[in-house]
C-alpha cells in the first residue's frame, strides 16, 4: 500500500492523459480487480473502478457513505462550499442551487443571459491570432457566475482583477468540445445548427429560444461524450460511516473510498472502443428519449454507467446550466467560426484535466451565406 503516510498517493496523482485512466489504475486493475485496497491521502482507502459499487456508493450518501474531501480542499474553498458539506447543511444548500437553477429559470431567464456572454466572447476574438481556448471557456464561465451570484459586470475593474484569481484557481476547468477536427461529426453539428439559423431568420427572430435549445439533439451527444471521454471529475472522495459489505466485499466503517467515475467511463465492458470520440454511441434507442434535455437518446444501459456529474443526493446541481452554456456556446462557434489548433496541445490530468498549452487555437470569421 506504499510509503506510510503519503502511502501510493504520488503514484496515483502522476500525470497522465486525459482520455485513459493512468498507468496507476490500468496496473492496479490488472493486478487487483476493479475494487482494490491502498493507502491515499494519508488514509486507508477503498478505489473502485465498478460501476455498480460507484452507483452504490453515491445512492446512498448520508446512509453508508458521507463526503469526505482532504481538508486542503476545504482551506480553498471554505468551510461553506457545497463540496465539502454534508449532511442537513448540504442538503439546504443544494435545495437553495436547485431553486436558483431550476428549469424553470433556464428557460425564462438564464437562456438569454448565456446567449449574450457567448456572444461577448466571441466577438473580442481577433481571426489569425493565437489564443488560449481554455481561457476563454474559463472567461465565459467566469462572467456567467459573476453576473448572477455577485451582480457584478463583466469588464469592470472589481470583476477582472477577481477573474484572474479564478483563472489561477480554477486551473484544471477543461473547454467546450472545441477541437472538432475536418470530420462527420462537426458536419453534423454544422447542419443541425445551420438549420436552426435557417428557421429562425425565416421568422424573424433573433435571439436563441428553448425550443431551440431542444432541437440541438445531436450537439446533446457530442456534449455527452466530451464529458464521458474528458472526465472532467474523474473521482470522488467519500468515508464509509459504518462497516458495509458490497457483493462480498468488506469496506470498514472509517475508510476512505474513491468511486473513480474515469475509470467506468473508459471501461470496454460498458462502451465500445472507450478511447474513441463517437457522439453517435448515444444515439442508439433514438426514439426512448426524445424531447430530454440530455442527449435525447441515450439508451437506458448507457445512462446507468454514465455519471459525469455525480448521482445520489450530491448530484450536481448546475448540470443542467452546463450543457446549456456548451450547447448555446458551440451553437454560436459553429455559425460564425473556422478554427484550427495553433500548436498541438495534449489534455493531461493532474488529476483534474488541464491542457498545458491552454489549447491555443486561431479562428476565422465563418460566411453566413451558407445558411441563407
Amino acid at each position: 500500500m506504499g510509503w506510510p503516510f503519503l502511502g501510493e498517493t504520488f503514484g496515483y496523482l502522476k500525470p497522465y492523459s486525459a482520455t485513459s485512466i493512468g498507468e496507476f489504475m490500468e496496473q492496479h486493475i490488472s493486478r487487483y480487480g476493479n475494487i482494490y485496497k491502498s493507502n491515499l491521502f494519508g488514509e486507508p482507502t477503498i478505489v473502485s473502478a465498478d460501476a455498480g459499487l460507484n452507483r452504490f456508493i453515491l445512492q446512498n450518501e448520508g446512509r453508508l457513505f458521507e463526503c469526505s474531501y482532504p481538508k486542503s480542499i476545504g482551506g480553498i474553498l471554505g468551510k461553506w462550499s457545497m463540496l465539502v458539506l454534508v449532511g442537513d447543511m448540504h442538503r439546504d444548500m443544494r435545495i437553495i442551487s436547485l431553486n436558483f437553477l431550476s428549469h424553470a429559470r433556464l428557460r425564462t431567464h438564464l437562456l438569454k443571459e448565456v446567449e449574450k456572454q457567448t456572444l461577448l466572447v466571441l466577438n473580442s476574438w481577433r481571426e489569425n491570432c493565437a489564443f488560449s481556448a481554455q481561457d476563454e471557456a474559463k472567461k465565459f464561465t467566469f462572467n456567467l457566475m459573476a453576473k448572477h451570484i455577485m451582480s457584478m459586470d463583466p469588464g469592470k475593474p472589481e470583476t477582472e482583477q477577481l477573474k484572474k484569481e479564478y483563472v489561477t484557481f480554477m486551473k484544471g476547468v477543461v473547454s467546450a468540445p472545441i477541437n472538432l477536427p475536418g470530420t462527420a461529426y462537426r458536419k453534423a453539428l454544422q447542419e443541425e445548427h445551420m438549420k436552426i439559423a435557417r428557421a429562425k431568420k425565416q421568422s424573424g427572430e433573433r435571439l436563441l429560444t428553448w425550443d431551440d435549445y431542444k432541437k440541438m439533439e445531436f450537439t446533446q451527444c457530442v456534449i455527452s461524450e466530451t464529458l464521458r471521454l474528458g472526465n472532467v471529475v474523474r473521482f470522488l472522495h467519500r468515508k464509509a460511516l459504518k462497516d458495509v459489505r458490497y457483493k462480498g466485499y468488506d469496506i470498514p466503517r472509517g475508510w476512505k473510498v474513491l468511486p473513480v467515475i474515469a475509470a467506468v467511463h473508459l471501461d470496454s465492458s460498458h462502451f465500445d472502443q472507450p478511447q474513441r470520440f463517437n457522439p453517435w454511441r448515444w444515439l442508439q434507442n433514438s426514439s426512448s428519449r426524445r424531447g430530454s434535455s440530455t442527449c435525447p437518446s441515450m439508451s437506458t444501459t448507457s445512462s446507468n454507467y454514465f455519471m459525469p456529474f455525480g448521482g445520489g443526493p450530491r448530484l450536481c446541481a448546475g448540470s443542467e446550466l452546463a450543457k446549456l452554456e456548451m450547447a448555446v456556446f458551440i451553437h454560436h462557434l459553429i455559425l460564425n467560426y473556422h478554427w484550427e489548433l495553433a500548436d498541438n496541445d495534449q489534455a493531461f490530468a493532474f488529476p483534474f484535466v488541464d491542457f498545458p498549452k491552454g489549447l491555443p487555437i486561431r479562428v476565422k470569421r465563418a460566411t453566413l451565406c451558407s445558411y441563407n
